[in-house]
């Protein structure tokens, strides 16, 4: 949080942090999480498919997001 942009800070600290990803499930992270930060952290539902789903979603309607928010690097 401390390198976070202020804007985005503030939403995590009034939203919460979502934890994703096979590292959610290890017991006990999401208490680790809170305690470490002081901000409210949840287990995503379904936290091992969700970030793939939200990434289909996103390209299935990039369409209608502004060309100047829509930049792709190829590596």
């Amino acid at each position: 949080l401390e390198k976070t942009p202020p804007e985005l800070a503030g939403d995590i600290i009034n939203r919460g942090i979502v934890l994703t990803g096979g590292g959610a499930l290890l017991r006990g992270i999401t208490d680790l999480v809170r305690l470490e930060t002081q901000v409210e952290a949840i287990l995503a539902d379904d936290p091992l498919t969700c970030v793939a789903r939200g990434t289909s979603r996103l390209l299935e309607e990039i369409h209608r997001l502004p060309a100047e928010t829509v930049s792709f690097r190829v590596s």
